[in-house]
């Protein structure tokens, strides 16, 4: 008797071994139970749309109540790589992205390390450099089509003060427009990557920077080879998003100049917006933001790769 209780305790009750069975199964159950809340928004507001627009993007769906809708296979996307209009879209599109990721990367770097320093009044410089981080891309919009207002902005009239000139209207010029863009996306997107990269250089233990200057190394120095590999996975993940969202970028250069003048600042998503619900094309603004999802998936594979292949450990 006592034999069988000892070969009971040992083996478990009947009916299987541990972690099977009717007990696994409940676990299971409320482990989906409490993920459905969180998974559901998710299913409804992403998931969905997505592979709605995916399907809607092999029909010629266009507005109207009376128009049907009819399937016409790969016919949006063979028409969209011939639109040379799409692919200047596109070329505007990398342009900013990369306009925009690239100095917005360096001056958030520099005011990062300024951060960093042991500096009288520190909390409030740290709180006025994420004010643009705080504002709306609507207002942030509007206020900078006033900084850029030919007649009474404040950047003409710094030079007519400083008689370099009487101004430019800046948003409006073919040659100026992009750049000026250019200028209102990095002042609104640098707090982001320097809140981030002020937290990676928090995380660089100070022994490290300690014992390089005592073992006689140069400010430069001690960036190359402690403060830089320690900065460099936060670099590297908050450069790749930057640039996804650069590149998906619409109310800002919205507000802006609405994609003008002569299509100049017409990112990709402007020009998919203006196919929907200006020109009711449904089906073919779907193709567009296909192709769109599509790059961004490219450049986040190749992200992931260069991470797993070894980014992380150096």
């Amino acid at each position: 008797m006592a034999s069988a209780t000892v070969q009971s305790g040992r083996h478990g009750p009947p009916g299987g071994p541990p972690g099977k069975g009717p007990a696994r199964i409940n676990r299971n159950a409320g482990t989906w139970f409490l993920v459905l809340p969180a998974l559901i928004p998710i299913l409804v507001l992403s998931v969905g749309p997505l592979l709605y627009g995916v399907a809607l993007a092999f029909t010629d769906a266009q507005s109207g109540r009376t128009r049907t809708t009819q399937w016409v296979g790969a016919l949006n996307f063979q028409d969209l790589f011939h639109d040379g209009l799409f692919w200047d879209s596109f070329r505007i599109g990398l342009v900013w992205a990369v306009g925009v990721t690239v100095p917005q990367f360096v001056l958030a770097l520099g005011l990062a390390l300024l951060l960093n320093q042991n500096l009288r009044m520190r909390w409030l410089a740290r709180a006025l450099a994420i004010i643009p981080w705080a504002m709306p891309e609507v207002v942030v919009g509007i206020m900078w089509r006033l900084v850029y207002n030919p007649d009474a902005g404040i950047l003409n009239e710094t030079i007519r003060d400083l008689g370099l000139g009487d101004g430019r209207d800046w948003l409006t010029g073919l040659a100026t427009a992009l750049p000026a863009v250019v200028v209102v996306g990095v002042w609104a997107g640098m707090p982001q990557t320097t809140v981030a990269l002020l937290a990676g250089l928090q995380n660089t233990p100070h022994e490290l920077h300690e014992a390089a200057a005592l073992d006689g190394a140069g400010a430069w120095r001690r960036f190359r080879t402690v403060t830089w590999p320690a900065l460099r996975p936060v670099a590297l993940s908050i450069t790749a998003l930057n640039f996804i969202w650069n590149f998906n970028s619409f109310a800002l250069v919205y507000v802006l100049t609405n994609g003008g003048p002569g299509g100049r600042t017409r990112l990709p998503m402007l020009f998919a917006y203006e196919e929907a619900f200006r020109y009711g094309q449904f089906g073919y603004a779907a193709a567009m933001g296909c192709v769109m999802v599509a790059v961004i998936s490219v450049l986040l594979a190749v992200y992931l790769v260069g991470r797993l292949g070894g980014g992380e450990g150096r």
